[in-house]
């Protein structure tokens, strides 16, 4: 059955520009649109909420306030850290995007915003946190998730590599006598 419009389960197509404070920090053409799962939060709240409903063809114009983008600046998410903590901290530069591992092993992203002799600090911070989002966005085609996609919570496609059951192009030449050399590592 033909999705008629955007609802929670369906797989959204969609091209857009995104601008915040008169720039354009993004874009997908409709000859590239990017796929999203409605209503598994793979998109910003604010743009998810502004295309329920709509159908294929739709243009519309979204004006995300960062309390339904990604989220206030919080100053609280600046961190001075001792350059010895910091692998590979002569290589860093301002502006530079670096990952940071916890105590428990999560891994975070953040901006290098300043290097001094004995440390370099760092803002976990989205960087469109606390940004008004602009978007002009299409919806280009709409179709169900299937099951498997519904149950990871994201869309499948393509040049996937998420996990080991995704397919990718990499995989074109797989064939079962190497699933079964797999199964046996």
């Amino acid at each position: 059955m033909a999705v008629e419009k955007v609802a929670d389960g369906v797989v959204v197509s969609i091209a857009y520009v995104l601008k915040v404070d008169g720039q354009e920090v993004e874009r997908a053409d409709s000859s590239d649109p990017i796929e999203y799962l409605h209503g598994a939060a793979n998109i910003v709240p604010g743009l998810e909420s502004a295309l329920n409903g709509r159908k294929v063809g739709d243009k519309l114009s979204v004006n995300v306030p960062p309390d339904q983008g990604y989220g206030p600046y919080d100053k609280e998410e600046v961190e001075r850290v001792d350059r010895r903590d910091i692998p590979g901290a002569e290589t860093l530069k301002k502006g530079m995007v670096v990952e940071m591992e916890d105590d428990e092993g999560y891994i975070y992203e953040a901006t290098v915003v300043d290097i001094s002799k004995d440390a370099i600090t760092l803002d976990f911070n989205p960087p469109l946190a606390g940004k008004t989002l602009n978007f002009d966005v299409e919806v280009v085609a709409l179709r169900e998730a299937d099951e498997e996609e519904m149950a990871h919570g994201h869309v499948h496609g393509l040049g996937m590599d998420e996990d080991e059951d995704d397919w990718d192009e990499e995989d074109e030449d797989w064939d079962e006598d190497e699933e079964a050399d797999e199964r046996l590592n």
